[in-house]
């Protein structure tokens, strides 16, 4: 069974604290053995130092006393003289390990630096080792006789409160820090587990996300919100793919019923030329409308899946949209439109085929939902960065909602709006995908009473 991120974080976050104190411990051993340890055997040789003068300018107090009060204060002391006779003040030693050898250079009048040479070893530093090695050694003379003096200071006097209490302290430490580990991870990973059982939610078709939402303002905070907007829209993309499929299955059975229904019509062998030659019309148009749609989809597909596929050449754009507004003269004098524009010569880098599409579409939508005797303006702006066409109709007009989801993919406008104009619904993102294609932007001005502007901006400068 795979072991849960919570567990997998807190024990590394516990690994870590572990691998840090044992570090520490080590470089604090080190510090000691190089510094630390030789600044204590000069600082406790200076001690020892002072009590020998001491006795050696008192001669006449007890010598007795005086180490019995030094022991009182925290020192543990060992008074040894030429007979070998020894005496102890204060705790005694773990250990009595001198050899005669070192006794005998103390009482020839050497010093003993015990705690300076004293063995390293790593998990009992020198400092806290209860030996006679681990002390230092002065000689003395009083009252005519020979004395080896060694010292070292009584660490179990000395912390005899403390120690406990830093003992408590380090154990407190520990179980805080591990209890404030699993508390932190608990708080890290949980925004993590949520996003993990709302994956598996969002794998299962349900879009309710709800469980991540966060006020945190961290990183986990953004990746729950991100995922959030994701989940919306999935869940937007999903609902238009199925309006989508709709739509398009719609389209796509009401010409094939149409074809059939004429088919139908034309084995009858009853009905009159004019009668085959107007089913016939009819057939072909249906025929048409289905390859419009079928050429639509697979370019939108193509857009999709190569971006590759915009293949710049340098043109005159102002020739192309003229040339577009020749091939149209016949719809337009149909419909009694009047056709103003504005298009000043401009020389630009795009793809004049993709290009060609998107006006193609926009004037085929301006002349399409137009009404009888109204108008159609294209006007086509530049400055040094950038160029703008737009094409504006007096047609039917679009609300302001619609406005905003036009350029949809699998969106199509009000049918009862549209309802004399057949349509795939799909030009509009076509022009969008172009467009953003070539790093541009493509917008609409709505008026839902007094026809609808498109305008295309395109940067004249490579970014």
């Amino acid at each position: 069974m795979m072991r849960s991120l919570y567990a997998k974080f807190a024990a590394v976050t516990i690994g870590i604290m572990f691998l840090s104190g044992v570090i520490a411990f080590f470089i604090s051993n080190t510090y000691y053995q190089y510094s630390l340890k030789p600044q204590n055997d000069e600082k406790n040789t200076i001690i020892a130092l002072d009590m020998a003068a001491f006795i050696e300018n008192n001669q006449e107090i007890a010598i007795t006393d005086y180490l019995t009060n030094m022991a009182d204060i925290g020192y543990q002391l060992y008074l040894v003289d030429n007979n070998g006779e020894e005496q102890l003040f204060g705790s005694a030693f773990r250990e009595n390990n001198l050899t005669n050898a070192e006794i005998q250079k103390v009482l020839d009048g050497d010093i003993f630096h015990g705690m300076v040479h004293f063995p390293r070893k790593t998990f009992v530093t020198g400092f806290f080792a209860n030996e006679l090695k681990n002390s230092i050694g002065v000689p003395i003379t009083y009252q005519g006789e020979s004395y080896a003096l060694f010292i070292r200071p009584d660490i179990k006097l000395l912390f005899n409160e403390m120690h406990l209490l830093f003992g408590v302290l380090f154990a407190l430490t520990i179980i805080l820090s591990i209890l404030f580990v699993l508390l932190s991870t608990n708080y890290l990973v949980k925004p993590i587990s949520r996003l993990s059982t709302a994956t598996k939610q969002l794998a299962k078709g349900n879009f309710q996300v709800n469980t991540i939402q966060t006020k945190r303002k961290d990183e986990l905070g953004e990746l729950s919100t991100s995922f959030s907007q994701m989940a919306e829209q999935i869940e937007k993309n999903d609902r238009l793919r199925k309006e989508f499929v709709s739509n398009i299955s719609h389209d796509i059975q009401s010409p094939l019923s149409n074809i059939k229904g004429y088919t139908n019509l034309l084995s009858d062998k009853g009905i009159s030329e004019e009668e085959k030659n107007q089913y016939t019309s009819i057939i072909n148009e249906e025929i048409s409308r289905l390859s419009i749609m079928t050429d639509q989809l697979l370019l939108l597909s193509s857009l999709d899946q190569n971006q590759h596929i915009v293949k710049k050449k340098h043109f005159n754009i102002s020739s192309q949209l003229k040339s577009l507004l020749t091939s149209y003269q016949w719809l337009v004098q149909e419909k009694e439109i009047m056709l103003s524009y504005t298009l000043p010569d401009l020389e630009i880098d795009a793809d004049p085929s993709l290009l060609n599409t998107v006006w193609d579409n926009l004037l085929s939508n301006a002349l399409k939902y137009n009404q009888p005797g109204g108008s159609i303006d294209i006007q086509l702006t530049y400055t040094g960065e950038h160029c703008s066409i737009s094409f504006a109709d007096t047609g039917i007009g679009i609300s302001q909602e619609e406005a905003e989801r036009i350029f949809d993919r699998f969106y199509r406008a009000d049918a009862s709006r549209t309802r004399s104009v057949k349509g795939t619904g799909l030009g509009l993102s076509i022009v969008a995908t172009i467009v953003e294609l070539h790093g541009g932007t493509v917008s609409v001005q709505a008026n839902e009473a007094a026809g609808t502007t498109f305008t295309v901006k395109l940067p004249l400068k490579e970014n």
